[in-house]
């Protein structure tokens, strides 16, 4: 495939132009250096973002540092400042790969912010995203989930934009190599212990029945688009049946019998909201199929005039005869003593 252009870059940076400085996430793969290279040609132009960039040393391999290092020496070669961050303390024996992504944004979001907010910039692909959506579709997500990433975001604070979304990864190593820009290559990324990489290996199977990363892409925009569609209805809703409270009161009052007349879909996002409202805190992560069945109990319940008392995210429902519902936060359990869930 052919390199990406500079006149392309442009046009793929454009919504940078607002940002005050740009932070590029540099891990020394062909994606990243890709980005950088392209980030650094864009970036000389009279009125552009400061640009900065860095590299996470996870730890977690012998040729880390030396990688990093690679980057730096990269970075003084196109004039642009770089640090390195290290992932300090103990790795976890399971689930490495999730704990050092959300090891990474997190150093990542730090540096940013230590910069006097600057927007970080990473080089994910058409290919990573596809791979993403299947994996997300596999562990059961909605549509809000199936959306993928999202080419601009805020994430701790800090707006992260994936400005080559829409690019296949080819062209990115094209680019790199039309400019002469080294790169390494993470021998993790081949490594079948990791559920990405496996995905990985099955898009080429995929494709030749038309699942292409392209269609995946495509699929993304429009689940975008009526994501948005949907949470704007139910914003509107929620409003509207959010009941009055006390100043102070740290509980919601949801008028479910008005909601009833909503689709399923908008019920499940306005009780959802709800829920977040009331868990501020923690982990609030929820599998969708728990919330489907609290809704769709909830919905029987209301029918037939009946109370009902469940626990979900952290949070006590309580659904009175009069078509009420009360979410409040969980209290703390004693040991062996679980909340009714009638």
């Amino acid at each position: 495939m052919p390199p990406v252009s500079p006149v392309e870059a442009g046009e793929l940076f454009l919504g940078l132009t607002q940002e005050r400085s740009l932070l590029a996430a540099v891990s020394g793969g062909p994606d990243s250096v890709a980005l950088l290279g392209l980030l650094a040609e864009w970036a000389r132009a009279p009125g552009r973002p400061l640009l900065h960039a860095a590299t996470v040393d996870h730890g977690l391999r012998p040729e880390a540092a030396a990688e990093a290092a690679a980057v730096a020496a990269l970075c003084a070669r196109l004039g642009i400042a770089h640090a390195i961050l290290r992932w300090e303390g103990e790795k976890p024996a399971r689930g490495i790969q999730a704990a050092a992504r959300h090891a990474r944004y997190a150093l990542l979001a730090g540096e940013a912010k230590r910069l006097g907010g600057a927007a970080l910039v990473t080089a994910h692909t058409l290919d990573d995203q596809a791979e993403t959506m299947l994996m997300r579709l596999a562990h059961g997500s909605g549509p809000s989930g199936l959306v993928g990433m999202r080419a601009r975001t805020v994430k701790d604070g800090v707006k992260l934009i994936r400005p080559l979304l829409g690019l296949p990864k080819a062209r990115l190593i094209a680019a790199a190599r039309a400019r002469g820009l080294p790169f390494a290559s993470d021998p993790s990324n081949a490594d079948q212990r990791f559920e990405r990489v496996r995905w990985r290996e099955i898009m080429p199977v995929l494709a030749e029945e038309g699942l292409t990363a392209e269609r995946f892409g495509r699929m993304a925009e429009r689940m975008a688009r009526l994501d948005a569609a949907a949470s704007q209805r139910a914003q509107a809703v929620f409003a509207a049946v959010d009941l009055p409270r006390e100043a102070g009161e740290d509980r919601l009052r949801l008028d479910f019998s008005a909601l009833m007349a909503e689709p399923d879909e908008i019920v499940l996002r306005v009780v959802g909201r709800a829920l977040d409202a009331i868990v501020t805190t923690g982990d609030r992560y929820r599998r969708l199929e728990r919330l489907e069945d609290c809704v769709q109990a909830l919905r029987a319940a209301t029918k037939t005039g009946s109370a009902m008392r469940r626990t979900l995210s952290g949070c006590m429902i309580r659904l009175g005869s009069d078509g009420v519902l009360l979410l409040e936060r969980e209290p703390p359990r004693r040991r062996g003593v679980h909340p009714a869930t009638s």
